[in-house]
């Protein structure tokens, strides 16, 4: 199956954009008649023939819409300190995105290896991930954001954890997260988080957890933190 994604929906007509539109009359070569599957990234899944096919313009009566599509109970937000090698970072945001994931923001912490990065692109990796695995919503990806910003203004009202090296003493998340809950996981750079960092998670009311007995790379703890909540919830 072929998803494609729009935000031009006005009615029951939906017009994909210059590039989807391309990739739907050049690459698949759809024609008028041919029944497209799209979504809008904030939840929705629509189908419906095609009734105008060009380059620049594709439009699509919508027959049917499932709001909520595949929705999940519980909200997930990593914070994770974007690798050296950007590939890296890159395949960690095409994985989560395919396993289950609803924010992610890039962190900027003491010992990370990169001041800046183009957002654009891995805002690209996020949709084709997303299209890939046939979701409907679109994770939410916030540009490097200082750590101490991001800890202090999580929300005091979800579960909130860090995972860092020398804590194997910690719980794992299957032990310490409550099913359902929403949930924000910390996960720091290649030379993990300063104590300094550690300490401000702390006061602010995150919990230390161990991804297992061996140590992760960076992009690696981030997957299995976020498979590891979804497991949990039964997704």
């Amino acid at each position: 199956m072929q998803l494609f994604f729009t935000i031009q929906i006005e009615g029951n007509s939906a017009l994909l954009s210059e590039e989807e539109s391309l990739h739907c009359a050049q690459v698949l070569r759809k024609k008028p008649g041919d029944w497209l599957c799209l979504v809008d990234g904030l939840g929705n899944w629509y189908e419906g023939p095609l009734i105008e096919v060009g380059k620049k313009q594709c439009r699509i009566s919508i027959q049917k819409t499932i709001p909520e599509y595949q929705k999940r109970p519980f909200h997930l937000h990593i914070g994770l300190a974007p690798t050296k090698q950007m590939e890296r970072t890159e395949w960690f945001l095409e994985k989560v995105t395919e396993i289950g994931v609803d924010e992610i923001t890039l962190l900027q912490c003491k010992r990370s290896e990169r001041a800046h990065i183009r957002i654009d692109r891995l805002q690209k990796i996020i949709l084709s991930a997303m299209k890939q695995s046939l979701r409907a919503y679109l994770p939410r990806l916030h540009d490097l954001t200082p750590f101490e910003k991001f800890v202090e203004s999580a929300n005091k009202d979800a579960a909130r954890f860090i995972a860092y090296m020398g804590e194997s003493r910690h719980k794992t998340l299957k032990e310490n997260y409550p099913p359902g809950e929403n949930v924000y996981i910390l996960i720091g750079p290649e030379g993990d988080f300063s104590p300094e960092e550690i300490q401000k998670a702390l006061d602010y009311g995150f919990s230390g957890i161990n991804l297992g007995p061996h140590r992760l790379r960076t992009e690696t703890a981030g997957i299995a933190a976020c498979f590891s909540v979804n497991m949990i919830n039964g997704y």
